[in-house]
């Protein structure tokens, strides 16, 4: 069975940095896909960014570009989502997610994704 466990959120003023990670197993093989999504109070769950496992490629929500950077650990079957810059606007329960059939070129935040993790809070003050 795939699963999905998120760490690493908290609490962190604006401006601040914070580093999530993603542990995955059960999927076979390289070619699936993991993306952080995320979900603010009130809000549509969103996507923030995604990698492909097989070639690395990135994909990034307008509102994080520059800001967040998505990378992989194949050997520790981790993904990780470093945070920089944050704003109070990116306070928001972070879910990992995962596609077992990926086609990227069409990811965009509202992109399906197969699999989900349970979510980490990040806070963001002013």
């Amino acid at each position: 069975d795939v699963q999905l466990q998120a760490f690493g959120g908290g609490l962190v003023q604006a401006g601040g940095s914070l580093r999530l990670s993603c542990v995955v197993s059960g999927f076979t093989g390289d070619d699936y896909a993991i993306g952080w999504y995320r979900q603010a109070p009130g809000k549509e769950r969103e996507g923030v960014s995604c990698i492909g496992m097989d070639d690395g490629s990135t994909y990034y929500a307008d509102s994080v570009k520059g800001r967040f950077t998505i990378s992989s650990d194949n050997a520790k079957n981790t993904v990780y989502l470093q945070m920089n810059s944050l704003k109070p606007e990116d306070t928001a329960v972070y879910y990992c997610a995962g596609d077992s059939s990926p086609a990227l070129s069409s990811w965009s935040p509202h992109y399906g994704m197969d699999y989900w993790g349970k979510g980490t809070q990040v806070t963001v003050s002013s």
